[in-house]
C-alpha cells in the first residue's frame, strides 16, 4: 500500500509545501487539507507543518488549535493515528492539549536560525522508528517561540516515563528547559519537535554535512518511520 500523509494549511503557514515534497521523496502519497474544513480525506497519518498561524496572535498556534479541522486531528489522534507537529505544528499541539508543556518566546528573544544538534531520545514512536536509541542528528532550526516549558513535576514525569523524544546537542538555542527539542504523547503516535525536518530530505537544500555542503537529510526517517507504522497498522 502507499500511506497517504495530510498535510494542514493554515492561514500563515510558510511549510507545508516543504512539508508534502519531504512526504513524496519518503515515498508516501502528500494530501493537502485546509484549516476550515472537516474532511481528513482518508489519509492514514498527518502533519502539521511551520509557519506563522494566523499571525501569532495571542500565542503562536493558540488561535490554530481551535481550527475547524483540529476537532478531526484530535479524533484521529485518539484513535491512533500518527500527528507530527512541526514548529508552529508543535506549538498548536500543546496548545490543543495533545502534547503536554508550552512554547514560549526565545530566551533571547530573537529569532534564530541555524543547523541543529539532537539526539534522539526515544526511537519507538510513530515519527521514530527508523533511528537509534541516542542517535545524533542535524536538522534545522529557526523559531522564535521555541522555548519549552513545563512545570518541574511535568519534566520528571517526561524524563521518567520517556516522553522526551528529541533534545538539543551542543548548544540550547531557545532556553528550552532540560534541552527539550521534541516530546511525544504516552501513546507514541503524537510528536511534535521545533526543528523542521523537512528541511533536511534531500541533497542540495540540508544541512552541511563532513560528506558536502548542504548534504544532509537526517530528516527522511521521519516520515519513513510513519509510512513504516501506517503499514504496520493496515497489516
Amino acid at each position: 500500500m502507499t500511506a497517504r500523509i495530510g498535510v494542514i494549511t493554515f492561514p500563515g503557514s510558510l511549510d507545508d509545501g516543504d512539508a508534502r515534497r519531504a512526504i513524496a521523496i519518503a515515498g508516501a502519497e502528500p494530501v493537502a487539507l485546509w484549516h476550515g474544513s472537516h474532511d481528513l480525506d482518508g489519509v492514514d497519518a498527518l502533519v502539521l507543518p511551520g509557519g506563522f498561524s494566523y499571525g501569532d496572535y495571542l500565542r503562536a498556534g493558540a488561535i490554530a488549535a481551535h481550527a475547524p479541522i483540529m476537532a478531526e486531528v484530535k479524533d484521529a489522534a485518539a484513535k491512533g493515528m500518527p500527528v507530527l507537529g512541526i514548529c508552529n505544528g508543535f506549538q498548536m499541539l500543546v496548545e490543543a492539549h495533545l502534547l503536554p508543556g508550552g512554547l514560549i518566546r526565545n530566551a533571547h528573544q530573537q529569532f534564530i536560525r541555524r543547523d541543529q544538534r539532537l539526539r534522539v531520545e526515544n526511537a519507538s514512536t510513530a515519527w521514530t522508528s527508523d533511528f537509534e536509541q541516542g542517535q545524533e542528528i542535524i536538522i534545522p532550526l529557526k523559531n522564535a517561540d521555541g522555548g519549552y516549558i513545563a512545570s518541574e513535576e511535568e519534566l520528571d514525569r517526561l524524563e521518567g516515563e520517556g516522553l522526551v523524544a528529541f533534545r538539543y546537542v551542543g548548544v540550547n538555542p531557545n532556553g528550552s528547559l532540560r534541552d527539550i527539542a521534541g516530546v511525544t504523547n504516552e501513546r507514541g503516535n503524537v510528536v511534535g519537535l521545533m526543528p523542521h525536518p523537512e528541511h533536511a530530505t534531500e541533497p542540495g537544500f540540508g544541512p552541511d554535512t563532513r560528506l558536502a555542503m548542504r548534504s544532509g537529510e537526517d530528516g527522511i526517517p521521519f516520515f519513513t518511520s510513519a509510512i513504516a507504522a501506517v503499514v504496520a497498522a493496515a497489516a
